[in-house]
């Protein structure tokens, strides 16, 4: 698993946690959980109960708004 590269398009940072199939460096991984905690708090126990493909679909979600938000933020600032 440390040899593979985040799942979101473009990071080239060392894989940290997995998220649904795929996986996240740490600073990614770190805004989905911020993420999932605005979605609201009985989100973490539905996650948890959640098959493969429906924390795919949920990543899939949130990888949009990432995508987004870097798009919006000037090159060198950080996140």
């Amino acid at each position: 698993m440390s040899e593979q590269a985040c799942s979101i398009h473009s990071c080239k940072a060392r894989v940290y946690a997995p998220a649904g199939t795929g996986s996240l460096c740490k600073e990614h991984f770190l805004d989905f959980v911020k993420w999932r905690r605005r979605k609201g708090p009985g989100m973490f126990h539905k996650y948890g109960a959640m098959t493969m493909e429906e924390r795919d679909a949920l990543v899939a979600e949130w990888a949009k708004t990432i995508r987004l938000e870097e798009l919006s933020t000037p090159p060198g600032a950080k996140r």
